[in-house]
Parts: structure tokens; C-alpha cells; sequence
């Protein structure tokens, strides 16, 4: 009897799937006098309806109406665009063994829709979609898209963040798109999609993005959020993927006084596109301080402040999360609402700080500014070794002297951005970019760092100074950061890193300071780079609660750690490298600090619930179990983000470059 019963069951299974293979299949529309024609950009209008007498990307939505109008024409489809019902279903899934699927619907697949389908997709949403072509292909004879000129300009441009933001899918960190078609590799490969999403959607309105979610979860695939792609862990990019472009989010609009419950004063209205120099220069053009990050190219309402975001004022301001007063944001069952302190309460707390990628697609959100400050500062190079006057150990000595201070100087709103790299002539180089502390003046800067400079002539420190230090002061923020922070560069292949906060409770105890600094010393000694901020990143009083980290708020010291390696380097090598960040590195340094940053972590982070998002990892996963229950958003280190995994990767790196499918019980 066995048999007969498999047979019958397998028969459902193929009669189910053949069922939803005739929906995804034709494509028509039908007038009110009964013709039935053919959907294409003449008799199919973009599914939007206007909400708001503006052209602000919130005045066109998809609603009820709408999908009700299409389902009326008898449009093919239109089920694959519906909204969730009251239980968390569609009809879609109902009819379809989606349901129980146990990983996202990818090319190759039965039930992955086909061209047709993809055509109606992009008629809804007004011609946003966008097919994948690698931003390397024009530089591959054979890609069909050749083109040597504008293969040179990508070449030339590579490392510019600006290059990367402005293409649907590219990404800036391409390891984990897997790097199968990088334009340098043009005459001596072929270049494929790889990890990269299949589709994106421009966005450029709120209805498109409810399109996409609901067209993504409909049908059970992979969905991905880009903003610029300034990403360190793959959470952008993914194989098989649908992607939500929110780049081209443009609004930015300044609000000269507004009032919360918590906060009564000036405020900016952005778009979920808008990136910290055009943030920053919209405060400068209004005489007043807006808070974001370092990097000019970072999206400021993207995973950026979703994931905290610490500023060059994060000492004075606290995290760019504790800016925010009110979030746009399309949820997975595709409703657009808004949150703040009296809306949607818990999704107000879980998307200040608990991480992009995961709750919904933010398309914009209200963030407090701050007055005009002066901000004064230094910056200088140290270097060691065997071409310098000042030998490795005395460097060690001025560096631990420098770390001493910091409790005192994050006191009083310090933020102290250095590096340290290994010099490639035995010794090591320590760049100060800047030193700086907002709303002081320079009188007083030189007085605060006095006692140090004075440590340092002491010891003969002094002797390795190659640059400076030179001191500072501008009248504005904007002026002082365009002037220590120039644009990042990318692109690069090879590289992985970590990071730790450290607490200030470690100054309290001799034994256990002593311990940190030779912790990080060794570190570095063993080859890693180190990124290094002093600041104290407490919420401002008022500020109401959120799921930032709770290891931010007590930590003195912030640590990006990690290293590059040879691109030709074998796989047991590559492996060794990767093995000794995650588990070598990190193992000596998270005794002293548990915690680290979300945006700039390690992808491969053993236990990340704690580090990044510290005591409010359960709270996090309960909220993304309401309001994901179907597990539509995925990224690596995001909350929930255990109960699946990438297919086909190595134990050590977790690649975006296969299926997602969910873990076995």
C-alpha cells in the first residue's frame, strides 16, 4: 500500500506545482466589455495610487483599491502581488506547496517564474525593473555587453565609492558576491551573475517596494535591500535574489521646528537614499550639525542607522540611531507604516539599532539635528621600525600611554579616529586622522592633550613623528569633516575583519588594562591592521530606549580589526587567515570586550546575538518573529538570521554565492 500512497502524493505534489507554473505563465488583461488583450505597457498602468497631494515617494502606495481594480480586470497574476491576509497567507501560498518550502525559490528551479512574469512585475511597478548585468561585464569580450571604454572608467574608478552606489546590484566588498566577474579579469575569464540578485527594483516610490515585498514573498523568493552597497558583510547582495534598489530615495527636505514627545526643535525629513555628504551639506546650508557617519558614501537611513551608526560626534550625540524620530518603512506583509513614539511603539525600538535587511525596507525617517559647532582638534603620523629613529617598543610604550587617557578624554565629547597598520619595514605606522572634540576651542583642545604630548617627549615618542601634529579649528562641523575625512576607497577583494568594543570598566583595574593593551599589541604584532576610535557613545538624556547594542553605551574604545591577503594565495592559506581573524584574534580580544559593531563586525562572529546586539537580542527576536513570520527578510548577523543558511559555503566564510534554504531541525 505504500506505494500507491507515494504515487498519489507525488501526483498532488506535480499537480500543485503544475497549477502554479500555469500562474506565473500567462499574461493578460481584460477590458470591461469582456476582450481580452494582451499585458504589455499599453494596457497595463503602473499599480500605484495617489495617497498625497506631493511628489514625495510616500504619496504613491499600493493599497486595496488597487490590487482590487487589477483583480477586477482579471489581470494574470495579480495574486502574486496581494497583500497578506489577517493569518499571514495568500492565496498564492494556499494553492502552492510555497508554504512548506524549505529554501527560497531560485533560478533553475519549478516554480521560479518565468520571463512573462517578470514582464507583468515590471508593467506594476512602471518599468523599475532591472536585470542583473555584472557592473564588470562591459569589460568581457564575450559578455555581449562589451564596451573597452566604459570597461576603462570602471577600472580607473574602482576603488570610488561612487561608482558602486550607482549601479543596481554592485556591491563594495565583492568576496562575497564571489567575485565571478570583476572588470580586471575580463581577458581571462567569463563573467556570470553569481551572487549577485537576479532582478533589482529601482525604487523610487513607496508602491514599488510594496510590489516587490509582496511579489517576493508571494512566490517564496530571496529578498535583498541595497542603498549604496557600503557593506562588510555580504548582507546586500544574494544569489537567486530579488533586490530592492533604494538608492535613488532622494528626499531631503529640512524641518525648522517639530515636536515629539521626547524632542522639540529642528529636524531633517530624508529619503532613504540620502548619503552623509549630502545630509551633511544640506546642516551646513541651514547653519546647523546633522549626524552621520565617517564615509561620505554610507546611505544614513539605510543598515547604517538601522545598525546604530556612530558619528564623528557620537561623544556629544550619541548613535546615529539616537537621532531618529519617526521611521518610514514597508513591512513584509507589505503595508507601508510609519513609526515613532506613539505609532507602532515596538518596531520604533527594533529599527533604531537592531539592524538592516530585517524588520521591513525603511524608505525614510525624521532625524533631530544639532546647533552649529566649532570643532577643534589635531592630526599627525607616527612611524617605527627599521627606517625610523623611534624603535618598536617605545612605540608600544607611547601607544599604551595614549590608550590610558582615553577615559578622560571621551569625558569630555572626545572622538579619537586612528590607525595602526604593520609598516612592511619591521616596524609600525600610527596615523591620527583626526583627533578632535566638537564645541571645544582650540586653547582648551591643547590644554587637554598637553599632559600627553608631554609623556610622549619623555619617553622620545617624538622621534618618530613624520607628519605633524598639526593643530585645528573650524567655525562648522561640516567644514572640519570635509576637511579629515576624504572618500573611502573599495573594491577591494581579499580582506576580512572584525571588531570589538571595549568597556570602560576595564581602566578600573590595573590587572585587567594591562591585559587589553597586550592583547591588542599582539594582535597587531601578528599582522592585523587596527581601526581605532575613542569615544563614549551614550544616548543623550531623553532620548527614548532602543534596540541599539547595549555594549555601545559603556564602551570607551571601538576596534576594527583585520587583514588582506595575496589574491593568488591558496585555499589552505586563505582558510588559515580567515580561521586566525575569527578565532585566533578575536579569541584573545573578546575576553576584554564581548561586544562588537553590526556594521562593522565579523560575518563569521560565533555567538552575534550577544556582541551586536547585546541585551536586547531576545526582545529583537521576538518582534521579527510577529512581524516576519514567514522569515522573508534574511541577512548574515541579522536577528533570526540562524534558522537559515547559504548552501554550498566553507565552515570558516559564510559567501552570498548560493541558495538560501532553512537549517535542519
Amino acid at each position: 500500500m505504500a506505494i500507491p500512497s507515494l504515487r498519489r502524493a507525488l501526483l498532488l505534489a506535480a499537480a500543485a506545482a503544475l497549477a502554479f507554473s500555469q500562474l506565473v505563465a500567462g499574461q493578460t488583461i481584460q477590458t470591461e466589455d469582456g476582450v481580452v488583450l494582451e499585458a504589455n505597457e499599453k494596457t497595463v498602468a503602473p499599480a500605484v495610487q495617489v495617497v498625497a497631494d506631493s511628489n514625495a515617494p510616500e504619496s504613491f502606495a499600493l493599497t486595496n483599491d488597487v490590487i482590487a481594480n487589477l483583480t477586477g480586470l482579471n489581470l494574470s497574476n495579480v495574486t502574486l502581488f496581494a497583500f497578506t491576509e489577517e493569518d499571514g497567507t495568500t492565496e498564492v501560498q494556499k494553492r502552492t506547496l510555497l508554504a512548506g518550502s524549505g529554501c527560497k525559490t531560485a533560478p533553475g528551479d519549478l516554480l521560479w517564474p518565468n520571463r512573462l512574469t517578470w514582464k507583468v512585475f515590471d508593467l506594476l511597478t512602471g518599468g523599475a525593473l532591472v536585470e542583473t548585468v555584472p557592473i564588470g561585464a562591459v569589460c568581457y569580450p564575450n559578455s555581449g555587453v562589451y564596451n573597452a571604454a566604459k570597461c576603462q572608467a570602471i577600472i580607473a574608478n574602482w576603488t570610488s565609492s561612487d561608482l558602486h552606489a550607482a549601479d543596481p546590484t554592485s556591491i563594495m566588498s565583492p568576496m562575497f558576491q564571489g567575485e565571478t566577474c570583476m572588470p580586471q579579469n575580463g581577458n581571462s575569464s567569463t563573467c556570470t551573475v553569481g551572487g549577485f540578485p537576479v532582478y533589482a527594483v529601482k525604487a523610487t516610490n513607496v508602491a514599488q517596494i510594496q510590489l516587490a515585498v509582496n511579489f517576493a514573498r508571494n512566490l517564496n523568493l530571496r529578498l535583498v535591500v541595497k542603498n549604496t552597497g557600503h557593506d562588510f558583510l555580504g548582507k546586500s547582495t544574494g544569489y537567486g535574489a530579488l533586490s530592492i534598489w533604494t538608492h535613488n530615495l532622494k528626499k531631503l527636505e529640512y524641518v525648522k521646528s517639530i515636536k515629539t514627545l521626547s524632542y522639540s526643535g529642528s529636524a531633517f525629513k530624508i529619503g532613504a537614499g540620502i548619503q552623509v555628504k549630502e545630509l551633511y551639506e544640506a546642516a551646513n546650508k541651514y547653519g546647523v550639525t546633522a549626524i552621520g557617519g565617517d564615509c561620505h558614501s554610507v546611505g544614513v537611513a539605510g543598515g547604517y542607522t538601522a545598525g546604530g551608526g556612530h558619528s564623528p560626534m557620537s561623544s556629544i550625540a550619541g548613535l546615529s540611531s539616537d537621532q531618529v524620530l519617526s521611521i518610514d518603512v514597508v513591512l513584509p506583509n507589505g503595508r507601508f507604516v510609519t513609526a515613532d513614539e506613539t505609532h507602532n511603539t515596538d518596531l520604533f525600538w527594533a529599527l533604531r539599532g537592531g539592524g538592516g535587511a530585517t524588520f521591513g525596507v525603511v524608505t525614510g525617517m525624521t532625524v533631530k539635528v544639532w546647533p552649529k559647532t566649532n570643532v577643534s582638534g589635531m592630526t599627525f603620523t607616527v612611524a617605527s621600525g627599521n627606517n625610523s629613529a623611534l624603535p618598536n617598543n617605545v612605540f608600544w610604550e607611547g601607544m599604551y600611554a595614549y590608550w590610558r587617557h582615553f577615559p578622560e578624554y571621551a569625558k569630555v565629547g572626545t572622538q579619537g579616529y586612528s590607525q595602526i597598520f604593520p609598516s612592511g619595514t619591521g616596524g609600525f605606522l600610527f596615523m591620527m586622522i583626526p583627533f578632535w572634540v566638537p564645541g571645544m576651542k582650540l586653547a582648551d583642545f591643547k590644554t587637554l592633550v598637553q599632559p600627553l604630548l608631554e609623556e610622549w617627549t619623555k619617553i622620545g615618542f617624538n622621534a618618530g613623528f613624520v607628519d605633524g601634529p598639526k593643530f585645528f579649528e573650524y567655525d562648522n562641523y561640516y567644514d572640519a569633516w570635509a576637511a579629515n575625512f576624504p572618500p573611502e576607497a573599495v573594491g577591494t577583494t581579499s580582506i576580512r575583519t572584525a571588531s570589538r568594543l571595549f568597556p570602560a570598566k576595564n581602566w578600573e583595574d590595573e590587572e585587567t588594562l594591562t591585559g587589553m593593551m597586550n592583547a591588542v599589541r599582539s594582535v597587531v604584532e601578528d599582522g592585523s591592521a587596527l581601526i581605532q576610535y575613542n569615544f563614549q557613545v551614550k544616548a543623550p538624556a531623553g532620548t527614548p530606549d532602543s534596540a541599539a547594542n547595549s555594549h555601545w553605551r559603556d564602551a570607551l574604545w571601538f576596534g576594527i580589526f583585520g587583514t588582506t591577503w595575496d589574491a593568488n594565495l591558496n585555499a589552505a592559506g586563505v582558510e588559515a587567515i580567515n580561521r586566525k581573524i575569527t578565532e585566533d584574534w578575536m579569541g584573545r580580544l573578546r575576553v576584554y570586550g564581548p561586544g562588537g559593531y553590526l556594521n562593522e563586525g565579523d560575518v563569521m562572529e560565533p555567538r552575534f546575538g550577544e556582541a551586536y546586539f547585546g541585551s536586547n537580542y531576545e526582545r529583537l527576536v521576538q518582534i521579527k518573529k510577529e512581524v516576519d513570520p514567514t522569515g522573508l527578510f534574511w541577512a548574515p548577523t541579522a536577528v533570526g538570521s540562524e534558522g537559515w543558511e547559504v548552501q554550498g559555503q566553507e565552515e570558516w566564510l559564510t559567501l552570498q554565492t548560493g541558495k538560501l534554504c532553512k537549517r535542519a531541525a
